[in-house]
């Protein structure tokens, strides 16, 4: 399989499906902000595939992906904007750009090293584009300072680790994981007092200040806050699965169960996976502590 040769067909594809004649009628009424959504939702089916560890489903994923671009890139060059392989050029400059010590003569020993030319390589980047924008007398950002370039379209907690970063580069940051927890102990009396006020709109602001330092530990732990809660989402899936598979097997639904019934099993599937792991894994520790 030669791949220009598949990603050519693909751009034929999408350029018949645009033609405002014999096109598809849905493709064809699409612009950018109507594609914008399901970009979005591609790339977390993405993610959601990595996280199932199905290759199938990724190859597949990648593909709806890939149309995207594609698809934005066709509504891009017939506005007379730029085209796919724009695009395409753009992101090879860049990735030679940013990557000196792998493309040119600087020195990376390490991955904090090359993190720490990354930043400083996007630094310059960022000055050049505030002086294109400048020259055509546009603000140097659409939204300036040091939080610029967090996309608002940004899962919530995906934006506030972006957040954060940024803020650490000029030094506003925590240099110890257990500050943050203390922080996140912090909010959480915030939020039992605005409880105890019975102030829901107060309440609400403080969920979002929990959740925020909880993003920012999630950071500081090096862990993607999205992918610990989906991991979270499918254990809470997987249990609830066996209470309505227990109940089932008595003829009964969940709503016929009482919590403390439903309690019992819930506890009764931890140990049961608990023990599921500890059987599979070659040596036990590392899968059953996956599985707390």
């Amino acid at each position: 399989m030669i791949p220009g040769r598949q990603i050519g067909r693909l751009i034929e594809i999408m350029a018949r499906l645009r033609d405002p004649q014999t096109g598809c009628p849905w493709d064809v009424e699409q612009d950018f902000a109507s594609i914008a959504p399901y970009t979005v939702e591609e790339a977390h089916e993405v993610a959601e595939a990595i996280a199932r560890g199905d290759m199938d489903d990724l190859k597949d994923e990648l593909g709806d992906l890939l149309l995207q671009v594609v698809f934005h890139a066709r509504m891009a060059e017939e506005a007379g904007l730029f085209e796919f392989g724009d695009v395409v050029e753009a992101i090879t400059a860049k990735m030679i750009r940013r990557h000196p010590h792998v493309f040119g003569s600087s020195e990376a020993r390490s991955p904090e090293l090359a993190q720490v030319q990354w930043v400083a390589i996007k630094a310059e980047e960022k000055a050049l584009r505030a002086a294109r924008r400048a020259a055509r007398g546009l603000p140097a950002e659409p939204n300036g300072g040091v939080l610029a370039g967090v996309p608002p379209s940004l899962p919530a907690l995906s934006s506030a680790v972006k957040l954060q970063e940024k803020a650490a580069t000029v030094g506003f940051d925590w240099n110890d994981p257990r500050l943050v927890l203390a922080k996140i102990r912090e909010e959480c009396d915030e939020l039992e007092a605005e409880l105890d006020r019975a102030d829901r709109a107060a309440a609400a602001a403080e969920l979002g200040d929990l959740l925020f330092a909880v993003a920012n530990l999630a950071r500081h732990l090096k862990t993607d806050p999205e992918a610990a809660l989906r991991g979270t989402n499918q254990k809470f899936r997987d249990r609830f699965a066996f209470i309505e598979a227990a109940l089932a097997a008595q003829g009964r639904h969940p709503k016929d169960a009482g919590l403390d019934e439903m309690e019992a099993l819930w506890q009764r599937a931890k140990t049961e996976r608990k023990a599921d792991a500890v059987a599979e894994a070659p040596l036990g520790g590392s899968s059953a502590r996956a599985a707390e």
